[in-house]
């Protein structure tokens, strides 16, 4: 879409130059980085994993960029500048700029083995101007947001249970003193047997992807007694265990305990691609709302001209009855006719002026609560006009391009594929549990020899000892255990697991299908958007041809009127019709725009047309230079 800029050269570059300035420098008025800050601690790595982490308050300061094109009161805006406002201001694109953040933190409790969780929220529809009469900007039956879902964002776990992949350390420590009368005193030679022990153990185990359970454990225990039947006293008695259990059907496989990291990986291209689609929605509506405005501005303009009109013909008529030449009825029609288009004049600048209001609550984070916002007037630089010619690729290059671009077909791929990766571990509940499992112990036993262990002949004993010989026994494997075996778990009817996995079949025909329907409703928006823009611009072409010859038929019946030929009601007549062919040229010269900007949202070229990087959009601040202020800024007055 071409426009005119309304400017000056010089006040061109001296713009340019100070409004570049602006918003390089820094400014209170920056946007805070959308980001998650890590709580770090003195002891680094090793509390780090134990520290919450932060995020910034929202910021709901404007960027430079809309203080740096307000001048006396009013705030001049260019097509780009709508853009670039939209995207560091818009709250709706804000919200979004976190959808990110919180999938890297869902996949991030995806590779710890958590189930999925749903966050984040749908792409939000832009802003509606205040009154389109029945023009319709939506470039898709998909509706806005169609298909964003996170696929496997789930909060419940269908499939075998996915392991903890995080390895865990423990430690335990117990110290007891216990006093046990005796029934027997011959087994201990006491009436009262008293043991002070201190327990140590600690553990570390670790689950694998594939299935392998292991844990690696020692234990210590010190037992001193007061009692003189035993040959060691105190001693300390020891064992490292290693225990593994490795899946052999149900849970097996890095593919059925890793689907959620693999799904939560197609989730963060989800996310990227639904900031893409609020970006283009917002831009679109944004948009739409400023050459709305534009329109507006002319239909204000073109309503201002007809009360002229009016006030020149009632002025004629009352100087003609005054002199006698014309009936005073005449007075009567002409001054109607003025407060009708009076009248016209109000409800078009009303229209202008919510229009603003609108229009300013998309670019500002505040919206219009601060008075340097609510109050400042919008004067828009450019003009609608229509260009030589239109597209004419055929609607099946289009197609095929929209197919590629468009935002939503990629979304509903990746689902796809995330529910498929879903139902391999579905498809491993169906299986029955079979585990195999080993044991490894080395045991070990240290400790003081009493005088009955002398008397005993116990001098020699490799039990005889401090905490070093229990060590070595365990080292060297003195007294080891082993144990193997497998466990087998067959449920007999399996209904939970095969309801399961026939319904998870089910819903992924019901997305291929949905699928098969976004691809078929992206053609029929493809080839609406190119009939709409065909449309538009044969209604701006009816359009102006039927305001010049409203307005050559005003210009003659006046020039008949003056000469006495032609009737006051005849000149009325003609200045209705000419005040609806000019308003009715200026709502299909903003139907020609909404028709282009949908026919670009349709192709998927929104951001290409405008621009934009969406990659700079992420960070929030875009790096285009401000529209130039006209040298004249300042002196128009405020309707």
């Amino acid at each position: 879409m071409k426009a005119i800029f309304v400017c000056g050269e010089a006040s061109r570059i001296a713009s340019v130059i100070l409004c570049a300035a602006l918003l390089v420098a820094p400014s209170a008025s920056a946007q805070t980085a959308v980001r998650i800050d890590s709580g770090i601690g003195k002891m680094g790595w090793l509390t780090n994993p134990y520290r919450t982490s932060s995020v910034p308050n929202v910021n709901l300061a404007n960027t430079a960029r809309l203080q740096s094109l307000i001048r006396a009161g009013n705030l001049y805006l260019s097509a780009a500048d709508v853009v670039a406002l939209a995207i560091e201001n818009n709250i709706d694109v804000e919200v979004q700029r976190y959808a990110p953040l919180l999938a890297r933190q869902v996949l991030k409790r995806a590779q710890a083995g958590g189930v999925l969780r749903s966050v984040g929220t749908g792409v939000a529809a832009g802003p509606q101007s205040v009154s389109l009469q029945g023009v319709n900007v939506s470039a898709s039956g998909l509706g806005s947001g169609g298909g964003v879902s996170s696929g496997g964002g789930i909060l419940t776990q269908l499939g075998p249970g996915i392991p903890s992949l995080d390895p865990t350390l423990s430690a335990f420590a117990n110290f007891s003193h216990s006093t046990s009368p005796q029934s027997n005193t011959f087994l201990t030679g006491i009436t009262s047997f008293v043991a002070d022990t201190r327990t140590y153990q600690a553990s570390y185990s670790q689950n694998w992807s594939f299935g392998l359970t292991a844990s690696l454990a020692y234990s210590s225990t010190r037992t001193a007694v007061n009692s003189k039947n035993f040959t060691l006293n105190p001693y300390t008695s020891g064992n490292l265990d290693l225990q593994i259990t490795q899946n052999l059907l149900q849970g097996f496989g890095s593919a059925v305990n890793t689907r959620n990291i693999r799904v939560q990986k197609n989730n963060l291209k989800v996310t990227d691609l639904q900031f893409k689609l609020q970006l283009i929605t917002t831009v679109s509506a944004v948009l739409n709302l400023y050459w709305d405005l534009v329109s507006f501005q002319q239909d204000v303009q073109a309503r201002e001209q007809a009360v002229r009109t009016a006030e020149q013909l009632y002025n004629d008529n009352k100087r003609m009855v005054e002199i006698g030449t014309l009936a005073e009825i005449e007075v009567t029609r002409a001054e109607s006719q003025l407060y009708a288009t009076r009248q016209d004049l109000v409800i078009a600048r009303t229209n202008l002026l919510q229009q603003e209001t609108v229009l300013k609550n998309a670019l500002s984070r505040s919206g219009v609560a601060t008075s340097d916002i609510a109050d400042v007037h919008i004067i828009a630089l450019e003009r609608i006009v229509i260009p030589a010619s239109d597209e004419k690729t055929p609607v099946d290059q289009l197609v095929a391009e929209a197919l590629e671009k468009r935002p939503e077909i990629q979304q509903s791929r990746l689902n796809l594929q995330s529910n498929q990766m879903n139902l391999v571990g579905i498809k491993s509940s169906l299986k029955p549990t079979l585990q195999a499992f080993t044991q490894f112990t080395n045991n070990g036993l240290t400790g003081e020899l009493t005088e009955l262990g002398i008397i005993a002949g116990g001098v020699n004993s490799p039990f005889v000892g401090g905490y070093g010989n229990l060590l070595g026994q365990i080292a060297r494997r003195n007294y080891p255990n082993y144990s193997a075996g497998v466990s087998l778990n067959i449920p007999i009817r399996n209904r939970a697991a095969q309801s399961d996995y026939a319904t998870s079949l089910i819903e992924i025909r019901q997305n291929e299908l949905g699928l098969q329907k976004s691809v078929n409703q992206i053609r029929v928006d493809v080839q609406n958007a190119v009939i709409g823009l065909q449309q538009a611009r044969a209604r701006c072409d009816a359009a102006a041809k039927s305001s010049a010859l409203a307005q050559e038929t005003l210009e003659a019946d006046r020039k008949k009127y003056a000469l006495g030929a032609g009737t006051a009601f005849q000149v009325v007549q003609d200045q209705r019709d000419l005040a609806t062919a000019q308003s009715a040229e200026v709502q299909a010269l903003a139907n020609y725009t909404h028709a282009r900007i949908a026919f670009d949202q349709a192709v998927g070229r929104t951001l290409e047309i405008n621009k934009i990087s969406v990659e700079e959009a992420m960070g929030g601040l875009t790096t285009a230079p401000p529209s130039a202020i006209p040298a004249s800024a300042g002196t128009e007055v405020k309707k």
